[in-house]
């Protein structure tokens, strides 16, 4: 990245779908604290592509991250030795419209490119997903949205989430339908850490608005 935040992969944001003014405001009614949110992450400053809100940058704007960095020696103490090896974890958060094949490609060539000669670079991919965004016009989404408002008595704000889970993609794909993530946990959950917990009043809370969703769907499917 450079000092600006900008992923410095030729290619890489080429065929990005830029956020429209309307979803960039919906952006703006969600709750959000920035000075709450770097005392829970411990930390002096925020730093991410310019231009852009946290919020904006932490769920609708693509990344690329190094998951875990290792190599050489990692005992207790110290020796003066020269590592013959490195690794790295690196993971990419994709967004409307950017291929995860092509994405892949762009990567490894530039990686390679960058390498000093006397280094030997290996990229090894994993897996992928294409990105997927439930348009707040759907019909999925407004039954959703209507029956969230009749369980919990008032209007949600939409607002999208940077989770990887591929399947969402594949529904619009191959069944040609749009999925709705309706989460009922708080930011306060903990969700994936050891200490990870969910209230019983959103528990029954969610109970209560999946029914009146399927309700809503099927009348406006018929």
């Amino acid at each position: 990245k450079d000092e600006k935040g900008k992923i410095q992969i030729p290619g890489f944001y080429d065929d990005v779908r830029e956020l429209t003014p309307e979803e960039r405001e919906e952006y703006r009614k969600i709750p959000f604290n920035e000075e709450e949110y770097k005392k829970d992450l411990d930390i002096e400053e925020v730093f991410g592509e310019e231009g852009y809100s946290t919020l904006e940058r932490d769920s609708a704007r693509p990344t690329l991250d190094a998951n875990g960095i290792w190599g050489g020696f990692q005992g207790e103490g110290a020796k003066t030795v020269l590592p013959a090896k490195a690794f790295a974890k690196i993971s990419m958060r994709l967004v409307p419209n950017q291929d995860p094949d092509k994405i892949t490609r762009l990567f490894t060539q530039h990686f390679r490119a960058i390498a000093p000669d006397a280094v030997q670079v290996k990229v090894t991919p994993h897996h992928g997903g294409k990105p997927a965004v439930t348009p707040i016009d759907s019909p999925e989404y407004k039954a959703a949205s209507d029956a969230m408002e009749k369980s919990f008595g008032k209007k949600p704000i939409p607002a999208r989430g940077g989770g990887s889970i591929p399947i969402v993609s594949l529904f619009d794909d191959i069944l040609g339908v749009k999925t709705v993530l309706m989460g009922f946990g708080l930011d306060s959950d903990d969700i994936h850490s050891p200490n990870e917990h969910f209230g019983l009043f959103n528990f029954y809370q969610g109970i209560r608005t999946i029914p009146y969703f399927l309700e809503n769907y099927a009348a406006i499917k018929k």
